[in-house]
């Protein structure tokens, strides 16, 4: 298996099959061999019906089904039942379309990054509609990020991601944040889940690149600017406290 695609999904029932559609056939002309994990985190409406018809005439598309624990913990499962030479996570939105993987792939085979993450900072990069708030309120959180944490990386927080199979796999099986004894939760959350898996990246050694792309925001009504900022900065501390601990099994 060349490719791992892993998508989470949530309440994604308007978008999953045109997105799906377009990873298909951009894939298939693309890799050789690849597969497309869908991993469902506890959706209120018809994802999961829809992609289990869409996989019936689409064999690359796999369906996992999660309980809601939130977005990093559907990555954790879908990465670490992946199968790929490659392995990349994506939105379900593709605000960054999937043609971008092409780019990102050039710097893990021809440059031998371990891991490659795409952007929406840099000379290059492009964010398109999205309200000041929403940069606002990223921009200082990556501050908050650089200081405590990632010094040096400027988005870490951009959902589409490039790995080495084998290195996603060891680095995710050590999650504890957003790993398997993450909780159920009753809302969506936006978490620090992208930190966490950097933060370990850096710490294990990998080489890092991160690489501009075009990105174009999609309204969202699950993002609580305030309790959901308040539990980010938190966890970015629990990141901290567990690799002082030694918790990570470094």
């Amino acid at each position: 298996m060349e490719y791992s695609i892993v998508i989470p999904v949530f309440n994604e029932s308007d978008k999953i099959t045109a997105s799906l559609t377009q990873i298909l056939n951009f894939m298939r002309g693309f890799s050789t061999s690849f597969e497309i994990i869908t991993v469902d985190d506890g959706s209120k409406d018809t994802s999961a019906v829809i992609i289990e018809e869409y996989a019936r005439l689409n064999p690359e598309i796999v369906l996992i089904k999660n309980l809601h624990k939130g977005k990093g913990p559907t990555l954790w499962t879908g990465v670490t039942q992946s199968k790929g030479k490659y392995v990349y996570i994506c939105d379900a939105d593709l605000s960054a379309p999937i043609q971008e993987l092409k780019k990102l792939s050039i710097w893990v085979i021809d440059q031998d990054y371990d891991i490659v993450i795409a952007s929406r900072e840099g000379y290059g990069a492009k964010r398109v509609g999205e309200p000041f708030y929403r940069h606002l309120m990223g921009r200082v959180f990556n501050l908050v990020v650089q200081i405590l944490l990632l010094p040096g990386i400027n988005d870490t927080q951009c959902g589409f991601k490039l790995f080495k199979g084998d290195v996603a796999r060891k680095i995710f099986s050590r999650l504890r944040i957003y790993g398997e004894e993450a909780k159920v939760l009753d809302r969506a959350y936006f978490g620090a889940f992208d930190v966490e898996v950097l933060y370990l990246a850096k710490k294990m050694g990998y080489k890092v690149k991160d690489v501009p792309v075009v990105w174009t925001y999609v309204k969202t009504t699950r993002l609580s600017a305030i309790s959901d900022s308040i539990k980010m900065v938190k966890d970015l501390i629990l990141i901290k406290f567990n690799y002082m601990k030694g918790k990570y099994n470094l």
